[in-house]
């Protein structure tokens, strides 16, 4: 599991911070990676366009000192309007279409900016998910898994391309006013700012329970696509036990929960606004009301400007800012709690970054061999047919040798889980072409043998020796690539029908790919489809029977063409009849190779060279099926149907 782990937040609990510090420099981080030019250039768009908007104030003060000086003069006209107003007024309108100008090129390039990045997340994402031990996938929900994807990233959307600049503009204007303010009158700007410690206050206390319940939501959000995902993929299921009422009530309770955290969340969000615009408003009667008393006492003003006294040439301009900077302090608000849920959202995305890769210290490496009369190996630079291990000693020397396929467990003990273990004392001993089969109960260790085969997982004890070498010096591609796997579920992929079955080789010929087809019993109804073999499937091959996509999946392993083969309940979704068909095949394809079979059908193990029998992790009978039958053990009363697998 991740080291970075996410702040836990338990029912009835409060968050361990309210803004995780640590993840919101990590996105910042990586946008100043992934742009290190664009990002400058967008925050001097939103830094140019807020002090253009915070500066009008300035301009109004100015325009309205040159009217209240004439009008007590009595000596205003036209000519004073043209020669010191209209001037200031067109410095304005220049002002604002610069800010324009830069407020466009702001959006055009958030929005680049913005897909860019969580296209490049995404990729991220997705490239790390790819390196992940099986394990992850065996103990985590695909449905939570794909909430990464929409979700979380989606939170990260909203973040970068709304909150973030939108805190960044409305933190320059609260700046930049306040200044301005300062600059008129120290009293007034402390009233004010007395105010906004107020408006603080309580964007603390709403803020930290949107925050809690934010950051449940995202994980609720998680939980309800993880059901929905494995109800849609059980839906014969609950059909065939008339389960639907009970699904419904168990998602209902999903779906309450969301509701609750989600409404909780956005009920603290959206009351801060109108609480905080309201103390706004009170706020500006009193900056009204003291106003006119500076006015009608002309108390002292302490300004750090050119003003003795509170001037009515900058009371309406002060109010003004008075509005600007309460309305743009509430926006600030606003946009924690929307980063909060961002930074929510970006923890999620970043736990599953942070996944430790599977590990593999392997350094023997599969080569194409040219393999003597006399048996010597070498490298080839040219595609053989013949493959090698190519296994660098300490020495700095190289040796070769022989891909054969001959596999043997020595004394191997296996837990998923510390302290429980599976598998005990297990040895077995495969050559090169031998059919070796497993027959047990459901849980007996079959599939989990063949698991450590080709390190999905790794043992806990003993050894595995594939053509003399440990596995754990093999790389874990290397390794992978010599075995072909058919599993008892079948996954095809949204393409056509050659298109699957060349995914064993992605360099094989549409020839080869039919032949192995031919080979797999499964060109007889290939050429039936509509298509063909360019016939598109798509939803993990819909439109085909469960044993012809069986079939596919047999004819994939084929044209990999490896030298040892797996074979996990391969025909169990098969009938009879397309069963011997698919036998001969098989037959044909296990010539030569060393084969692993575990299946239930006794009749499809019966040939094997050697057939083992679990029971609880431990190997109770070996033999081929005469000796077996001959012992009367549990092989035996199984054949005969005296005992019958669980």
């Amino acid at each position: 599991m991740s080291k970075n782990k996410p702040n836990s937040v338990q029912k009835g609990g409060s968050p361990k911070r309210r803004m995780n510090f640590k993840v919101l420099g990590r996105v910042m981080k990586l946008l100043f990676k992934f742009y290190p030019v664009l990002i400058p250039i967008v925050a001097v768009c939103i830094v140019t366009s807020a002090l253009v908007s915070a500066i009008p104030s300035v301009f109004t003060q100015k325009v309205m000192a040159i009217i209240t000086r004439y009008l007590d003069s009595g000596d205003m006209n036209w000519s004073v309007a043209k020669t010191e107003i209209l001037p200031l007024v067109g410095i304005l309108i220049a002002l604002y279409v610069v800010s324009l100008a830069f407020i466009v090129l702001q959006t055009q390039l958030m929005a680049y900016i913005t897909q860019g990045f969580l296209g490049k997340m995404r990729k991220k994402m997705f490239d790390g998910m790819q390196n992940l031990p099986i394990k992850y996938f065996d103990t985590h929900k695909h449905g939570d898994i794909m909430s990464y994807y929409t979700n979380d990233i989606d939170t990260l959307r909203q973040l970068i391309s709304q909150s973030l600049p939108s805190l960044l503009q409305a933190g320059t204007i609260v700046l930049t006013v306040l200044f301005i303010m300062l600059y008129y009158s120290i009293w007034m700007t402390l009233i004010v700012l007395l105010g906004v410690l107020g408006m603080f206050f309580v964007s603390k206390k709403f803020g930290g329970g949107s925050a809690k319940y934010f950051i449940r939501q995202q994980k609720s959000i998680a939980k309800t696509e993880g059901y929905v995902q494995e109800m849609m993929n059980g839906q014969k299921v609950i059909k065939v036990f008339c389960r639907e009422e009970q699904v419904k009530e168990d998602f209902n309770a999903i779906n309450v929960e969301l509701c609750n955290d989600t409404m909780k969340a956005h009920a603290y969000a959206n009351a801060l606004g109108p609480v905080i615009m309201n103390i706004g408003n009170i706020l500006y009667v009193i900056c009204v009301t003291v106003g006119g008393l500076f006015l009608l006492l002309e108390t002292p003003n302490l300004s750090i400007g050119p003003f003795p006294y509170f001037h009515l040439s900058f009371v309406i301009p002060f109010l003004n800012m008075t509005k600007q900077f309460t309305g743009n302090v509430n926006t600030v608000s606003q946009q924690i709690n929307h980063i909060v849920m961002g930074m929510a959202g970006a923890e999620r995305v970043f736990t599953l970054m942070d996944e430790q890769p599977e590990v593999d210290e392997g350094y023997v490496t599969l080569v194409n061999a040219e393999i003597a009369e006399d048996g010597t190996v070498k490298e080839s630079r040219k595609h053989t047919g013949k493959w090698a291990w190519k296994h660098p000693h300490s020495d700095g020397t190289l040796t070769y040798t022989e891909l054969k396929g001959d596999v043997r467990l020595f004394d191997v003990d296996f837990g998923y889980e510390e302290g429980k273990t599976v598998l005990h004392d297990v040895s077995v001993y495969a050559e090169p072409g031998q059919k070796v089969a497993f027959v047990g109960a459901t849980g007996a260790g079959k599939t989990t043998i063949t698991n450590l085969i080709n390190r999905f997982y790794d043992i806990a004890d003993g050894k595995i020796r594939y053509d003399g070498i440990n596995i754990n010096k093999i790389r874990k591609s290397d390794l992978r690539r010599s075995l072909g796997i058919v599993l008892q579920d079948t996954n095809l992929f949204t393409g056509t029908v050659m298109e699957n079955i060349r995914y064993g080789n992605l360099e094989a010929t549409d020839d080869e790919c039919i032949k192995a087809a031919v080979l797999a019993g499964a060109d007889d109804f290939i050429t039936r489809l509509p298509d063909g073999y360019n016939t598109m499937l798509s939803n993990n091959g819909a439109n085909l029977s469960q044993g012809q996509r069986q079939l596919i999946a047999i004819a994939r392993a084929a044209v990999a063409d490896p030298p040892v083969m797996i074979l996990d309940e391969a025909t169990s979704s098969i009938d009879t009849r397309t069963e011997a068909i698919v036998q001969r095949g098989m037959d044909k394809l296990m010539e030569g190779r060393t084969v692993f079979v575990i299946a239930h059908r006794l009749s499809t193990v019966k040939n094997s060279d050697v057939i083992m029998v679990l029971e609880k992790g431990r190997i109770i009978e070996r033999g081929n099926h005469q000796k077996l039958i001959e012992e009367k053990g549990t092989y035996y009363r199984l054949y005969t149907g005296s005992f019958e697998l669980e």
